[in-house]
């Protein structure tokens, strides 16, 4: 170690290694500049515990790893590819004699996948944990299953700048390492909030004040590479001696690597940087970190099968990482794009991928572990069902899983460094022959819009573009990286490129078959509608807005239609493949009937009905039933009568606890349809015949005999009154008590309120003037006619004077009409 810089993290050194000959998982927290990344894994390189096994390291980016794996190597005196290789997408350099390894995370569930006991390797460091990249939730899950079954010798060691240290080591039952880290101070400073819109030019602004007040290279952070252009866009004018630099993921790498290093002619440097620059790297020369705040999330939506990129605000964890950028060399300082009331605002750490991500990688590989239940193994955070449902669904959609296992053509699809989806798009291409296409539109995909959506949505431009390059003929120079992943696939394939002219049609037909719901039949307004029954839409003056049939690559959410940003032309005799046919029997809202056709579809997308000639009889009535269940009130003739019954019978449930009469509420009636309405719908197709159904009559008949006399003797429908009458009652759903409005003339001789259910429950009497207005609400008919009688009396007496209003209501003989002249 003596030989090594004399960073924070030797300090700590000792203790780690005691910690790793003792525990199987180990946790080391240090700040920014510690010299985590490089020196921990050299000083443990040499450790009896690990048996002469290779030591593994995790980093979230490529450029983080060839970089880190290039520091160590110089730290050592070495060559890249001797002690210390790196392995990332496309890129390998290691040797025969590496001791460390480190890997971009989507290549540690491969090395696992091919060797279940990873038997030469003694360590895996999960570096930047507190990415919580759902690679490494994925890989740190698997490697904890390998250590439990396999290899108690294997050690995990989890890194992290910002992670919630103790709250983890707490979930992983692992001790604790804290290094201090360095001692350079970071002066904060808030400069207010600066809307998203804004932000390119707030931010040039806050640059243009730290070049004039502060020593030192700037590194900026932006959310994406259109805030960055504009940035950019916005300072390239000023002074000679400042260089410009961008930072993003999309970048080649030696134009990544050049950011990093300090300039060779000297000039103070401006780094525009997405968050690519908040991990391991040290960006040679930086004192100063201006942040504006935010930072893009792309968020996958169980419910349509699309990620949705988002720009949010950063998390507290973030903001803490990117100003301790500024302090890695030296004191530094650091601008905040907003205010010190909203940074105590701030959300304390990063949602972890996994919660948000689009889970079909991870399946895939859970599927080819052996595993379709992921519930079985030990998260940090498990993955959300409704994502893994989705996932799960798009697997066996593309054919590469079945309930609990994973098909030949799964494996074939996991064999590809990509997504199932492209794998898919891959393997295909070469059962069609299409190979040098599917290679071209595979990469494609995968990158970054070379264009720009000014050049219209047909990805065949993009293709031709390509293939333009490839030739030395293009105009545009961006095309090396997807060239380089297009050059890979061909490698896999043993194919040779083409550059001649391609087929558009063949296009939409292989990415037809990575996203079979997004295959589209246009509608109106340059509208589509997807096979998942979701809509989409381009511009109206798009060259593929006339087309009648699209298989969309791009697209997004927006107010519930998608916006379409790339895709190509389907020929529709191509996928006649796919076109499935289906007898449906089904309840047509529009026209208020059954229809029973069979349908020719591509998922949602309906091409042609035919009328069934002889549709189940028995299918019908379960088909009116599961619409009975969900809109019957609206069908069905929910007449008074019917209401009373429901009444009635909702009455005396709650009156008496152990009565034998059925749940009557109209949401438990529809649900149960099926038990008491189907004998009657044989011949029922339309709305208007099932309102036709006399449905007391069908109610009542469904109570047993002995229920209709109990509900008859507790709860009778009608009463009679002294006058000879015969009044309904009106029940209520709530079992408040029963109403009789009867005329006060019609009551006389009355002295006790009537009642039901055997004497229990007296009626509320509504008494009514000869003219059926109401006079008085009352239980208590006694003292009525004892306190209140003579007041209404002279009253209706006056309005009513033919009728007949005794003085001794008691007495009185109760009479329906006005009194007889003698």
């Amino acid at each position: 170690m003596k030989d090594f810089p004399k960073l924070p993290i030797l300090e700590v050194i000792p203790q780690l290694k005691d910690r790793l000959s003792a525990a199987p998982i180990v946790l080391l927290h240090a700040p920014p500049g510690a010299g985590k990344s490089t020196l921990a894994p050299l000083t443990l390189m040499k450790e009896n515990w690990l048996n002469g096994k290779k030591i593994i390291i995790l980093e979230p980016r490529k450029l983080a790893a060839i970089s880190i794996a290039q520091r160590m190597a110089q730290l050592i005196n070495e060559p890249v590819g001797e002690s210390i290789g790196y392995r990332v997408r496309f890129n390998t350099c290691v040797g025969k004699n590496t001791r460390i390894e480190v890997i971009t995370e989507g290549i540690l569930t491969r090395m696992m996948q091919q060797d279940n006991g990873l038997e030469e390797v003694g360590l895996i460091v999960f570096d930047e944990f507190h990415e919580r990249s759902i690679h490494a939730d994925l890989g740190l899950t698997i490697a904890r299953e390998i250590q439990e079954v396999l290899r108690p010798d294997l050690r995990l060691l989890i890194m992290s700048a910002t992670l919630d240290s103790d709250d983890l080591s707490r979930n992983l039952k692992a001790p604790l390492v804290e290094s201090s880290g360095r001692s350079f101070p970071v002066n904060i400073q808030y400069r207010g909030g600066a809307d998203l819109f804004n932000l390119p030019k707030n931010t040039s602004l806050i640059i243009k004040e730290a070049l004039d007040n502060h020593e030192g290279d700037i590194l900026v952070f932006l959310p994406g590479q259109g805030e960055i252009n504009k940035t950019a866009s916005l300072i390239e004018n000023w002074p000679d001696d400042l260089a410009i630099y961008k930072l993003y993921g999309q970048m080649a790498y030696n134009q990544q690597r050049a950011a990093l290093l300090p300039h060779p002619q000297g000039k103070r440097k401006v780094v525009l940087a997405t968050a690519i620059a908040e991990t391991s790297l040290t960006i040679e020369g930086i004192k100063i970190v201006i942040d504006g705040g935010y930072m893009r999330s792309g968020k996958f939506n169980p419910n349509t099968g699309l990620n949705k990129l988002v720009t949010i605000p950063v998390t507290a964890d973030t903001a803490n990482q990117r100003a301790g950028r500024a302090g890695r060399l030296g004191p530094g300082i650091c601008f905040r794009l907003w205010s010190k009331g909203s940074q105590a605002n701030l959300i304390p750490f990063r949602q972890p991928e996994i919660m948000e991500a689009d889970l079909s990688p991870l399946a895939l590989e859970l599927y080819q572990w052996g595993t379709h239940d992921p519930s079985r193994l030990n998260w940090v955070n498990p993955p959300p069902s409704g994502n893994w449902a989705q996932a799960v669904e798009t697997l066996k959609n593309l054919g590469a899983i079945t309930n609990k296992n994973i098909t030949p053509h799964g494996e074939s699809l996991h064999d590809f460094p990509c997504h199932p989806r492209i794998a898919h798009l891959l393997v295909y291409s070469q059962l069609l022959g299409l190979e040098a296409l599917g290679t071209d539109l595979a990469a494609i995909l995968e990158e970054k819009d070379p264009l720009g959506p000014g050049r219209g949505i047909d990805i065949n431009l993009r293709i031709e573009e390509l293939r333009r390059y490839r030739s030395g003929t293009s105009t545009y120079f961006n095309f090396k990286k997807i060239e380089q992943v297009a050059k890979a696939y061909r490698q896999i394939l043993s194919i040779k490129a083409e550059n001649s002219a391609i087929d558009p049609y063949a296009t939409g037909l292989l990415i037809g078959q990575a996203f079979p719901e997004r295959i589209a039949k246009a509608g109106d307004q340059a509208q589509f509608k997807l096979s998942n029954g979701k809509l989409a839409r381009m511009d109206k003056n798009d060259n593929m807005a006339s087309e009648d049939w699209i298989a969309i690559a791009h697209m997004d959410e927006r107010d519930g239609v998608g916006k379409i940003f790339l895709g190509a032309p389907l020929d529709p005799k191509a996928i006649q493949s796919m076109v499935k046919s289906e007898e449906r029997i089904y309840w047509e809202e529009a026209s208020a009937s059954i229809q029973a056709v069979e349908e020719r579809r591509i998922g949602l997308i309906v091409l042609e009905k035919i009328p069934l000639k002889k549709p189940d009889p028995l299918l019908i009535q379960e088909c009116l039933v599961r619409m009975l269940a969900k809109s019957g009130e609206k069908w069905l003739n929910w007449d008074d009568r019917t209401r009373q019954l429901q009444c009635r019978v909702m009455s005396l449930s709650i009156w008496n606890e152990t009565g034998s009469l059925p749940n009557f509420s109209t949401d438990q009636l529809l649900k149960t349809a099926h038990e008491w309405l189907s004998p009657y719908l044989e011949n029922i197709h339309s709305g208007s015949e099932l309102k036709k159904l006399p449905l007391c009559n069908i109610l009542k008949d469904s109570l047993t005999f002995d229920q209709q006399m109990e509900l008859n003797r507790l709860a009778p429908e009608k009463i009679k009154l002294p006058s000879g009458s015969t009044l309904p009652i009106a029940y209520n759903f709530d079992g408040n008590p029963p109403i009789l409005a009867a005329r006060l003339q019609e009551l006389f001789g009355w002295s006790q309120t009537p009642a039901v259910n055997e004497g229990k429950n007296p009626l509320l009497i509504h008494l009514l003037s000869p003219g059926f207005k109401p006079v008085q609400v009352t239980q208590d008919l006694k003292s009525f006619w004892d306190n209140t009688y003579h007041e209404v009396k002279k009253e209706l007496k006056r309005r009513y004077p033919k009728h007949h209003w005794p003085e001794n209501p008691w007495e009185a003989q109760a009479t329906r009409g006005v009194k007889r002249k003698k």
